[in-house]
């Protein structure tokens, strides 16, 4: 005789499985329970799922076994290399926690950039792997909420304010590039038209490269203008 399956999908694996027992109008000594998909609450702002749990009626007077509920087999990535630097491992140790929550595998470095004209070092968290692009989101919003956090966690462990950027595949380096690359044509464009120029919305990291860019221009100077999250650069004739 076939054994009476069901599948339920709710909240949390009580509420689905209360909801197959009330189903099926049996008592949980009656099935036995297979947890298909744990769920995930979401990171960030994406990523939430439900729990999916199967039901299967045992047939009459077969008794409850042990470990009868099962759920899916857990995956165990391969360590990966450690620096020897507490805070450097710590950093990626606490990148790749924050990809598994979000369902993002991937394989995370970190490493010490160039100290700032302040003397503060920062810490560079790369992170390499497939179908990344979802961890940008848009004009990079997702992967500048990450790298805040990422940073809040590593300021705390290190009991002072610590720089974390985090880059995803290039991505940064490619922006910075092509950040650089706007600046200069926009400028000419200034030059040539005798008119200011206005760019898009950009973070104060990306507005920091366009100035920077323009610092040294021989015709134009550059400012930032509005308020966040609209704050935007303005660039204008010098006067001769």
């Amino acid at each position: 005789m076939e054994r009476t399956t069901l599948e339920v999908i709710a909240p949390s694996v009580e509420e689905a499985v209360a909801s197959g027992l009330e189903q099926l109008a049996v008592t949980e000594d009656r099935v036995d329970v297979e947890v298909l998909d744990e769920g995930n609450r979401g990171f960030l702002g994406f990523g939430a799922r439900q729990v999916r749990v199967r039901l299967t009626l045992r047939p009459d007077g077969v008794a409850d076994r042990p470990g009868s509920k099962s759920g899916p087999v857990a995956a165990h990535p391969e360590p990966e290399a450690q620096t020897g630097d507490p805070l450097l491992d710590f950093s990626a140790k606490t990148a790749r926690e924050l990809l598994e929550k979000m369902k993002l595998p991937a394989r995370v470095s970190a490493v010490y950039g160039e100290p700032d004209e302040s003397g503060d070092t920062p810490i560079l968290v790369d992170i390499r792997g497939d179908e990344l692009s979802i961890l940008v989101g848009r004009r990079a919003e997702t992967l500048n909420a990450l790298q805040y956090i990422l940073g809040l966690i590593v300021s705390k462990e290190a009991q002072r304010w610590v720089q974390v950027v985090v880059d995803v595949e290039g991505y940064r380096a490619r922006r910075e590039k092509q950040l650089r690359q706007l600046a200069r044509r926009m400028a000419e464009q200034a030059v040539r038209t005798g008119k200011r120029q206005i760019l898009e919305p950009m973070s104060s990291a990306e507005r920091r490269i366009i100035h920077l860019e323009l610092r040294d221009h021989a015709d134009v100077f550059s400012e930032s203008i509005g308020e966040d999250p609209a704050r935007k650069v303005t660039i204008l004739l010098k006067k001769q």
